[in-house]
């Protein structure tokens, strides 16, 4: 029972993950203040990077940057094989 909240929690966060590549995006369209690289990149690498690499796909965003192109999979596969391992 308690790996179900775990899991929504997860879910929760990267849709909030999802919405700030998108907010990024909004606002590098119309030359606003921007959200951090390294902002981006964190929260991608606190169990959000499923919701970040499927903002960088649907957005196009951050997509030809050397450091998201390579870190942003890297998390979702070392996040993937942890939950693999939690929950098997």
């Amino acid at each position: 029972m308690i790996w179900q909240y775990g899991l929504l929690t997860w879910a929760v966060w990267n849709v909030m993950v999802f919405t700030l590549y998108g907010v990024d995006k909004w606002k590098a369209k119309r030359q606003k203040w921007r959200i951090s690289e390294m902002t981006l990149l964190g929260m991608a690498f606190v169990f959000g990077a499923a919701g970040a690499f499927a903002g960088m796909l649907l957005f196009h965003h951050k997509t030809r940057k050397w450091k998201f192109r390579i870190l942003v999979p890297l998390f979702l596969l070392l996040q993937a094989a942890g939950g693999y391992w939690i929950l098997r």
